[in-house]
């Protein structure tokens, strides 16, 4: 069973898929989006559910560190009625807070990658770390 993992922005929502045994996560991409001008990319997200055979989207919660959920929790959460309408898979929410800052200090730390193509993989980086974490801690 695939799942697609998704960590959802106000500019950018980055995809990753886990393997068909669902056990590994891997990135796939980044949809630019612009959430001002109510435009989510959630026909890419559509097609990608399709091609890969997607049968659960985790979608990561931005909680705040006191478990509270702010407007990004908000955001995402919102997010993810949309697709709900749209596709006929379950959406689950999994806690991802502090993962964007994990991805950067790998990004920074461990692959030494510059400031300007880290930028362009954050996103993608953070949805593997999101759909990871769930499939560790869901794996039967």
């Amino acid at each position: 069973m695939r799942v697609m993992g998704l960590d959802v922005g106000s500019k950018t929502v980055g995809v990753a898929i886990s393997d068909p045994l669902g056990w590994t996560a891997q990135g796939v991409e980044t949809i630019v989006i612009n959430e001002a001008a109510s435009e989510f990319g959630f026909n890419r997200v559509v097609e990608l559910v399709k091609e890969y055979e997607v049968e659960k989207i985790v979608i990561g919660m931005p909680k705040n560190m006191n478990n509270t959920a702010g407007p990004r929790a908000e955001a995402s959460q919102k997010y993810g009625r949309s697709l709900e309408k749209r596709l006929e898979i379950p959406i689950v929410f999994h806690d991802e807070r502090l993962t964007t800052m994990q991805a950067e200090r790998m990004l920074v730390e461990e692959a030494n990658v510059s400031r300007k193509k880290r930028k362009e993989v954050i996103d993608k980086l953070a949805a593997v770390i999101i759909l990871q974490n769930y499939l560790d801690l869901n794996i039967k």
